[in-house]
C-alpha cells in the first residue's frame, strides 16, 4: 500500500525517532532522568526523539501547526492542520527496561484526524493510517476483531497510580469487566493498546484522562480498521476529554455499557 507525501514523511519521522530510541534503550541504565511528578518522567532520549520527529515534520510542512509532549505547541499559519506528536508513549516501561513502547504521530485536519503512524521500534512494527484508506501494520491490512462473546474477549485499560483522581473509576470498572471477560491487560503505553484494538489483539480498550497525543494517532487506525471510538462520556470529546472507550463493532455496546454505568 502506497501511503500519501504526508503520510510517507510520518513514517520517516516515526522511524528515524524510533531507531535513536532503540540505540537509548540498549544503555536505559545510562540515561539521565528527571522526575516530571509522581509516575510520570522524562528523559533525554524522549526529548531527542521529540526534537528529531519536529525538525523533520516541520521542515516537510512549515506551515503546519504542533502539538508535543515535551515541547510547548506551536500555532501553525496554517490553522486548519497540526501534528500531535508523542515522541515516546510507555516511558516508564521504557526506563525500566520494558521493551514496549512506541512513537505517535497524528495529523489533524480542521479537528479530524486524517493521517497516524505509531512505531513500535523495539518489535519493529509500523501502524499507518490514512482516512479513507484503511490501516496497516508494516504491509499487512488490518482489522479489528470478530469476537462477539464478552466472556471470549481480552480487554486492555490503563491503571493510574495513587496520584491520580480517576483511580477508583477504574477500579470500580474493573470489579465490573474482569468477572465476564477472558482477562484486562495493563500493558502501559496507551497508543500501543490502541494499535492493537485495530490489528484485533484485543477486543476493546477503555482509559480516563489520556492527553490528545496519546489517543489521536489511536483513533485513526481503529476506525480504519472497521472499529468504534467514542468518549466514555457519550457526549463527550475524545481529542479533548481524553476519556476513551473503544472496541470491535459486534462488542462495542455491550462493552461500552459496563464501562458507562455508574
Amino acid at each position: 500500500m502506497q501511503g500519501s507525501a504526508n503520510i510517507n514523511v510520518m513514517i520517516k519521522a516515526a522511524r528515524i525517532a524510533g531507531r535513536s530510541l532503540v540505540k537509548d534503550f540498549r544503555e536505559v541504565e545510562n540515561l539521565q532522568v528527571s522526575s516530571k511528578g509522581a509516575g510520570d518522567f522524562v528523559s533525554k532520549a524522549d526529548i531527542a526523539a521529540e526534537k528529531i520527529i519536529r525538525d523533520i515534520l516541520m521542515e516537510a510542512r512549515p506551515t503546519y501547526g504542533w502539538v508535543g509532549e515535551e515541547s510547548a505547541p506551536v500555532e501553525g499559519k496554517d490553522p486548519t492542520r497540526r501534528w500531535i506528536v508523542d515522541p515516546l508513549d510507555g516511558t516508564t516501561n521504557f526506563l525500566h527496561g520494558l521493551p514496549h513502547w512506541g512513537v505517535s504521530i497524528a495529523l489533524e485536519h480542521k479537528g479530524e484526524i486524517v493521517a497516524a503512524v505509531i512505531f513500535d521500534a523495539a518489535k519493529d512494527e509500523l501502524y499507518w493510517a490514512e482516512k479513507g484508506n484503511g490501516a496497516w501494520m508494516n504491509d499487512a491490512r488490518l482489522r479489528v476483531s470478530n469476537r462477539n462473546k464478552l466472556i471470549e474477549s481480552v480487554f486492555a485499560t490503563g491503571i493510574p497510580n495513587g496520584a491520580k483522581g480517576d483511580l477508583p473509576d477504574t477500579l470500580r470498572d474493573l470489579a465490573r469487566i474482569s468477572p465476564v471477560c477472558a482477562g484486562v491487560r495493563r500493558w502501559g503505553a496507551g497508543a500501543l493498546d490502541l494499535a492493537y484494538v485495530a490489528a484485533g489483539r484485543y477486543e476493546g480498550f477503555w482509559e480516563r484522562g489520556m492527553k490528545v497525543w496519546d489517543v489521536a494517532a489511536g483513533i485513526l487506525l481503529i476506525k480504519e480498521a472497521g472499529g468504534l471510538v467514542q468518549a466514555i462520556d457519550p457526549e463527550g470529546d475524545v481529542l479533548n476529554d481524553g476519556d476513551i472507550v473503544c472496541g470491535n463493532e459486534q462488542m462495542f455496546e455491550k462493552f461500552a455499557q459496563i464501562i458507562r454505568s455508574k
